[in-house]
């Protein structure tokens, strides 16, 4: 017996040190391997000279600059949703940021961790004009397309059931036909989270003819995902998104880091930046990496304006992202 509990012992080690090495491969193939959304405007889409943009990108982007110290060493990996768990898996990820919900089935039942609530979202529904719904209780024996590998069938389920309503699902593998679809009214509504909603609108032969309904019927925490068993990298990426949300709390932005790092004498922001303490080395990182990852891409504040908020075509406002002292529930804990 004691034979069998060493090799035991020696196997689940084993296992411990295969799962645990993310880091290391990272800083030896010299780029992060980033799995984002195929093409979902305002949070991963490539443009017509092949350079991603995106809230999702720029996290990617973050990530890189901490770990590597260059932004630019990300390789961007486009998954769709029913493949992009096995994906991150199988390590041909080290991150998933794709616009995906933080849920307790996905994340004891698929072997992966969410490091955090990076956008919160609800599920909605876009319908066009000419049907003359304003709401989604008016959707009873509509046709509703649905991305397949996502939880918004399963939400439409439960919330027409409750409603005593029913519907006709059409499913589709990938977002440009769904489009298509939708465009062709193969279907009278395309229901995905609201964000999403207001990027699909965009693509639309005619995006006025459509709008996107008031109604919300779920709650959809939205985070980037790590493989499990690995928590030097899982504190790695956790702690980049909670540096890029205290840093607008502290108003670090992209470019007032190099004077904040000669001229701060707040012990907090003296932290964040690496002036103070050990967090980047109790990670494995050198003191710079927040400062890296703020100065690359901007706080958390700069990116959502950029690809989603008033400095973008969608125009999408704070709402629940907002700070926590600023009318939303956007928090993050301390770095002391």
């Amino acid at each position: 017996m004691r034979r069998l509990a060493l090799v035991l012992a020696f196997l689940l080690s084993a296992f411990s040190l295969a799962h645990a090495s993310t880091l290391s491969d990272v800083k030896a193939r010299g780029k992060l391997l980033c799995g984002v959304n195929p093409g979902l405007q305002g949070f991963a889409a490539q443009g017509a000279d092949g350079a991603w943009a995106g809230f999702d990108v720029d996290f990617c982007k973050a990530v890189a600059a901490a770990v590597l110290g260059d932004a630019a060493k990300v390789e961007f990996v486009p998954l769709n949703a029913v493949e992009r768990f096995d994906k991150l898996k199988s390590g041909a990820v080290d991150v998933l940021a794709r616009n995906t919900t933080w849920t307790m089935q996905r994340e004891t039942g698929t072997a992966i961790r969410f490091v955090g609530v990076s956008y919160h979202d609800g599920q909605g529904f876009i319908v066009k004009k000419l049907l003359g719904v304003t709401s989604a209780l008016n959707l009873t024996g509509a046709s509703i397309c649905f991305l397949s590998g996502t939880t918004t069938k399963d939400n439409v389920e439960d919330f027409f059931r409750e409603k005593q309503m029913t519907f006709t699902p059409v499913m589709f593998d990938n977002i440009a036909d769904l489009v298509k679809a939708f465009d062709a009214s193969k279907c009278d509504t395309y229901t995905a989270d609201m964000s999403q909603l207001y990027a699909i609108r965009l693509k639309l032969a005619n995006p006025d003819d459509s709008i996107v309904l008031p109604d919300v019927i779920s709650k959809e925490p939205l985070g980037p995902a790590v493989r499990q068993g690995d928590e030097q990298w899982f504190n790695i990426v956790r702690w980049t998104l909670f540096a890029l949300i205290d840093a607008e709390e502290m108003g670090v932005a992209s470019a007032g880091v190099d004077t904040l790092k000669t001229d701060s004498t707040k012990p907090d922001v003296r932290r964040l930046l690496g002036l103070e303490g050990t967090f980047g080395a109790d990670m494995g990182l050198d003191p710079d990496w927040a400062a890296r990852a703020i100065k690359a891409v901007g706080n958390y504040g700069e990116i959502f304006d950029r690809n989603l908020g008033k400095a973008s075509p969608l125009l999408i406002e704070r709402g629940l992202n907002a700070l926590w002292n600023g009318g939303g529930i956007l928090y993050a804990p301390p770095v002391r």
